[in-house]
């Protein structure tokens, strides 16, 4: 049985990702959006999964949210500078790890890694010169994760956990290598739950905090708990300004609308200073601060893409809907 708190001004967004998830084949769907620091959707549909009597998606649902999780070591990476474990985002990678092959690395700082223009297609392959392309990979995530365990002395999980996830209370958010009856389980295996590997998992509440905490600069319930600097950070764009013109344009991992670009996330009528992160099941955080929304959608693809489904098109899709929600009250 579905399960809504909304009004009448989200049927058609609540109604969108229902829809892309019978597209793309997906047996589970989540919806809630807030605005000044309140819930005005929240939706759920469908089962964990596609077995008998799966467990009915609902609010400590936890999916599994794929390359979000790089928002959360961006917010580890703007830690770290704040505390001045990391002199600057200019700073080479080499400084910071030193088992590197300095041929391969050479020229390659930590804004490269941040913002996918460091060229790498694996620690010993380079596709091309950092900072003169762009390519969405793991391979710049894998070499901040490891500098975030030199700088820290702790692996990304504990420092998450220490710094932001016990101070939030966030107790649906962790990295899960053991199956339970909360997780939307893609039926994978995980060696292990100290942020190295894809098993982030978050319920729809959560994830949406996560987009509150950053809309509020580190403010929660009032009380500035974590410094503001560090989120302003993270969601400024520091791509090289050389890049193409074409080429989505980066904070921490964020993707962050300074104007419409063919190749974003973000869609055209999103306005600037929005920024969002998706990952590889569908799901997705949109924050939009010009309006004090912050906007999430769970999903649990595991099958390829249709033909028809224009993955791009979609989450653009998603967050023009959900600005339209709103305009059109």
């Amino acid at each position: 049985m579905d399960y809504i708190k909304s009004n009448n001004g989200f049927d058609e967004l609540n109604r969108y990702v229902l829809s892309i998830r019978n597209l793309i084949s997906a047996t589970a769907a989540s919806v809630l959006v807030m605005q000044n620091d309140h819930i005005v959707n929240e939706f759920y549909a469908g089962n964990h999964d596609k077995s008998p009597n799966s467990r009915s998606i609902d609010a400590k649902s936890q999916f599994n949210v794929a390359s979000i999780r790089k928002t959360y070591l961006g917010f580890a990476i703007s830690l770290a500078l704040y505390e001045g474990k990391i002199r600057s985002i200019n700073d080479y990678v080499t400084e910071y790890l030193e088992d590197l092959d300095e041929n391969v690395l050479n020229n390659t700082t930590i804004r490269h890694l941040l913002t996918h223009t460091h060229g790498l297609e694996g620690p010993n392959k380079r596709l091309f010169p950092p900072g003169t392309d762009w390519k969405y990979n793991n391979a710049g995530i894998n070499l901040l994760i490891r500098i975030i365990y030199k700088v820290f002395d702790m692996s990304l999980a504990q420092v998450l956990e220490e710094r932001i996830f016990k101070p939030l209370g966030f107790k649906e958010t962790g990295w899960r290598k053991e199956k339970n009856d909360k997780l939307v389980w893609l039926y994978e295996d995980y060696i292990g739950d100290q942020g190295g590997e894809a098993n982030l998992f978050v319920s729809t509440r959560e994830l949406a905090y996560w987009g509150q905490i950053h809309l509020t600069k580190g403010k929660y319930k009032g009380q500035q708990i974590i410094p503001s600097s560090i989120f302003e950070q993270s969601v400024s764009i520091v791509t090289p300004s050389r890049l193409d013109e074409t080429y989505p344009r980066n904070g921490f991992f964020w993707w962050v609308q300074d104007k419409p670009r063919h190749l974003s996330e973000l869609g055209n009528e999103v306005p600037k200073g929005s920024y969002q992160s998706l990952g590889f099941y569908g799901n997705a955080v949109l924050v939009i601060p010009e309006y004090n929304i912050v906007a999430v959608r769970m999903l649990n693809q595991i099958e390829p893409n249709p033909t028809e489904y224009d993955y791009l098109k979609d989450i653009q899709s998603f967050g023009n809907l959900v600005l339209e929600s709103f305009l059109s009250q």
